[in-house]
């Protein structure tokens, strides 16, 4: 009998039907599952000890499961349970998606800035202050940890692979993570950095690439990111017109020095994000405050 199948076999004496691989990486899966314990599509994320590198064995992945079991909000994505085996491994039960806002902006090509990026940039903005008001950062930011329900209306954040404890300034970071195309020009020069003002400048990125289907800076050349990052953002030929506040606050939130740009309480304040037509459970969360 495969490992894997020895796997799915103990998985399923848990109640747990396993079903198709939705990514995999060097020394993780997740996959489909179903189960009668939960309603609902489920999610697995399974994590082999033994193939991964001791840094995300010691380091990485304990912040993760410490986050993954302190925070619950509507817009982050819930864990349920937590499955630890002899064989090294280590099974992540959570709610499953339909997709992710990368699939669907490459699907659409962009999306109407209102109401359907305009919504579901609030909801991100909502999991992100929950985060950031418990001293916790995401750091990895990006369209492709932002899931959707079926309808597309609600968001989701998952991924907290490089999430972290911090308070913000002074207490910086010095690992360089996340996507470079998302990264703030702090990272991008290895300085020391605020890890809340980096979520931050992701956000930023996130918002115009819902409302362009491009990316703001071209990460072809890493190194020369910073330069064109510090000449301020600019928009593509024949996109067509947006809201000069919507607009306003993606300058706001790519502003090159960290110092100039808002905390993500602030940008939860924002008159545009403000108006926006907010369906009840979206309205909800973007005031929660769960303990």
């Amino acid at each position: 009998m495969s490992k894997s199948s020895g796997g799915d076999r103990w998985l399923s004496e848990l109640g747990y039907k396993l079903g198709q691989t939705l990514g995999e990486g060097s020394y993780s899966k997740v996959r489909v599952a179903t189960s009668a314990k939960y309603k609902g599509p489920l999610a697995i994320k399974v994590v082999d000890r033994r193939r991964a590198p001791p840094d995300f064995v010691h380091k990485f992945l304990p912040r993760e499961l410490s986050i993954l079991r302190a925070i619950r909000h509507p817009n982050i994505v819930r864990v349920f349970e937590f499955i630890e085996v002899c064989n090294g491994k280590l099974y992540i039960v959570m709610e499953a998606a339909s997709t992710d806002l990368l699939q669907l902006v490459q699907q659409l090509g962009k999306l109407p800035c209102v109401p359907d990026a305009r919504d579901i940039f609030v909801q991100v903005v909502a999991a992100v202050r929950y985060l950031h008001d418990r001293n916790l950062v995401h750091r990895d930011l990006k369209c492709e940890n932002v899931l959707l329900t079926a309808d597309g209306r609600r968001a989701k954040l998952t991924d907290f692979g490089f999430g972290r404890e911090s308070r913000g300034y002074p207490d910086l970071s010095t690992t360089y993570c996340g996507s470079a195309a998302y990264a703030s020009p702090e990272v991008l020069l290895g300085i020391p950095y605020d890890p809340k003002k980096y979520d931050v400048w992701s956000l930023g990125v996130v918002l115009y690439v819902m409302v362009t289907g491009c990316m703001p800076f071209d990460d072809t050349h890493i190194h020369s990111m910073p330069r064109r990052q510090k000449k301020g953002v600019f928009y593509p030929d024949g996109l067509g017109p947006l809201p000069e506040a919507c607009k306003a606050l993606i300058a706001l939130l790519l502003q090159f020095s960290p110092a100039s740009r808002p905390g993500v309480g602030q940008v939860a304040k924002n008159t545009w994000l403000k108006g926006a037509l907010l369906n009840k459970d979206t309205s909800r969360s973007l005031n929660t405050r769960i303990d």
